[in-house]
């Protein structure tokens, strides 16, 4: 979230005072055709995904194998996922067959705030999954003791709770903000910089506290996450034998991999001094974390985890029995 230019007084008075009840979203763009398209290209990214997260998270509680405490941030990260797409995959598709693309603002102040708390629940879930990797390689005598059942479900519980915790703040911030006009968001969700911009009053404060918050949500994360990577590569560089290595270092290289993407864009979006951005490219980037990130997730961790397959494979054997 980026510093944005704000309305003064001048601004206010300029405006109508009629207050606007809802926001038409613009989305990507006007024509039917290309509004078709994009519908069932949408519809069949965001099927594939609830299908996939679903199944990992059915796998990991009905697989007794995969009772651990690495498959239950999977888990967690799985089930994360089917919400965060939820929150606005359904409404972009809605408004794609709706000749009149329209949020209320109550509805888009909520989406805003489950966009953002489901948004930084992944940050912290990712960092926990850092450091149970860190403890399995750089600790793995001790490991089942620390990262026992009790401290990976108080880690969950802990990621859950701070992220819906985070955005609270700005979104009661913003709530209080009147809308007067124009009432025309050019997103297909409810971002943070297409509200400041559609309020008629000043916002610098708003925006200040809501970059701070999500500044310091993103990068204490990812530097965590990070540190415990350095710490994974230094140990895996002591072990002698290729073969000691080849099967964590894989582990680590797909939480890595997701790592990578969904920092690689978040940051770029609301980790930026205040610049002037294209909303189209806004847009193109949000589309990545917003929905495609969300289906790679289940496919790198299944394509390249053997127990994950073997849990597939058994379950498949068992439904054909």
């Amino acid at each position: 979230m980026h510093l944005s230019g704000f309305r003064n007084n001048g601004d206010m008075e300029q405006n109508n005072q009629t207050v606007v009840r809802e926001f038409m979203l613009l989305g990507f763009t006007s024509q039917w055709v290309v509004k078709m398209f994009l519908f069932l290209v949408f519809l069949i990214i965001y099927t594939t995904s609830l299908i996939a997260n679903s199944l990992i998270v059915a796998l990991t509680l009905l697989d007794p194998q995969l009772h651990t405490p690495m498959y239950f941030f999977l888990c967690n990260l799985s089930f994360l996922e089917v919400s965060y797409t939820s929150v606005t995959v359904p409404k972009m598709l809605s408004n794609f067959l709706s000749r009149r693309p329209s949020i209320t603002v109550g509805g888009c102040i909520a989406q805003y705030y489950f966009f953002f708390s489901l948004g930084a629940t992944e940050c912290f879930l990712l960092a926990a999954m850092a450091y149970d990797r860190y403890l399995a390689i750089c600790n793995p005598l001790q490991y089942s003791g620390l990262m026992n059942h009790r401290l990976s479900l108080n880690l969950a519980i802990a990621c859950w709770v701070c992220g819906f915790l985070s955005p609270l703040l700005p979104t009661l911030m913003i709530s209080k903000l009147p809308f007067c006009g124009p009432d025309q968001i050019d997103h297909f969700f409810c971002d943070a910089d297409p509200l400041f911009q559609l309020s008629c009053v000043d916002t610098y404060i708003q925006q200040v506290v809501g970059y701070t918050l999500t500044s310091v949500v993103i990068l204490c994360s990812f530097t965590f996450t990070i540190a415990s990577y350095v710490h994974i590569v230094a140990a895996l560089l002591k072990m002698s034998s290729g073969k000691e290595w080849k099967k964590p270092f894989s582990t680590c290289a797909s939480h890595l991999t997701v790592v990578s993407i969904y920092y690689g864009t978040i940051i770029f979006m609301y980790v930026r001094p205040g610049v002037n951005q294209s909303f189209n490219l806004g847009k193109v980037v949000s589309v990545f974390y917003c929905v495609i990130t969300p289906l790679l997730n289940p496919l790198i961790y299944t394509l390249r985890n053997k127990d994950v397959k073997k849990a597939i494979w058994k379950s498949f054997t068992r439904m054909r029995q």
